[in-house]
């Protein structure tokens, strides 16, 4: 039997990527599925992909801290291309919280306000209980092994004191468990949250706490849901999002009257 025709263009070169040792996708195995484009992606030609997803990186991976410039003449000449690619990728960014946009100014790697990471962590919480409440009702064995793969990574990672690989494998598992609930609004929501995740724990991480979650408190998500236990696992779920949220420097919400303390002064009586 004859085969089917194919096109002779090459296939495009960033959809397919082997996923090497040590890297956040290394360890997904049957959850990871076809790798699915960025978000964001969507109506971005190869160069505008190529610069969204490069940029994009760097913001996760925190070499690109929140406020650093993103100044389009120099990103047009590292790039090769032209400053209304940058201007178009720059814009897309910032819709997705990533990057923002000040009118007449460079674009800014995005600064979440301390009540802009509450928003994120309470938003978080409410889909991620969500998100296992589902989960424990489907989950199977072969995907409780997978996962448990996914949490030894991120012991290995964090024994070798690599922290940023620590939080990429972190954050993997909580994509991991949305995409094992085969919902996929919710993961589409979830990952939105996520992207927004490391900059809100770089602008804002208390200096004695670590960046990533601590792989027991996944570890008792996990145990929850290999029991078949919605409630213990929404439990555990919610705590774990209230213990990431304490480790930010959040401090307490600023009324308008505190300009006094901000000037180490008393209010006269």
């Amino acid at each position: 039997m004859s085969q089917p025709a194919q096109s002779a263009e090459p296939a495009p070169k960033r959809r397919a990527r082997t996923p090497k040792s040590g890297d956040a996708g290394a360890s997904r195995g049957q959850l990871g599925g076809v790798v699915a484009p960025l978000l964001g992606e969507a109506g971005l030609s190869d160069m505008e992909q190529r610069v969204f997803a490069t940029i994009r990186e760097a913001v996760l991976d925190h070499r690109l801290p929140p406020g650093t410039k993103l100044k389009e003449v120099e990103l047009a000449a590292l790039f090769g291309t032209t400053r209304a690619v940058v201007r178009k990728v720059l814009l897309r960014l910032a819709h997705l919280k990533l990057a923002q946009t000040p009118p007449n100014r460079a674009a800014l790697v995005a600064q979440p306000s301390a009540q802009e990471s509450r928003d994120l962590f309470a938003a978080r919480s409410a889909i991620e209980c969500a998100i296992v409440d589902t989960l424990a009702t489907r989950i199977s064995d072969n995907e409780i092994s997978e996962l448990r793969s996914m949490l030894q990574a991120e012991l290995d990672a964090h024994a070798r004191g690599d922290g940023k690989l620590c939080l990429k494998l972190s954050l993997e598992f909580h994509r991991a468990l949305a995409r094992c609930a085969g919902n996929a609004v919710l993961a589409e929501f979830l990952e939105q949250l996520l992207a927004r995740t490391p900059l809100a724990i770089l602008a804002h991480r208390h200096p004695l706490a670590a960046g990533a979650c601590p792989a027991g408190e996944h570890a008792a998500v996990l145990d929850a849901l290999a029991a078949r236990d919605a409630e213990r696992a929404v439990a555990a779920m919610k705590l774990h999002l209230a213990s990431l949220l304490a480790r930010l420097d959040l401090g307490p919400p600023r009324g308008a009257d505190d300009l006094a303390s901000l000037l180490g002064m008393r209010q006269l009586s």
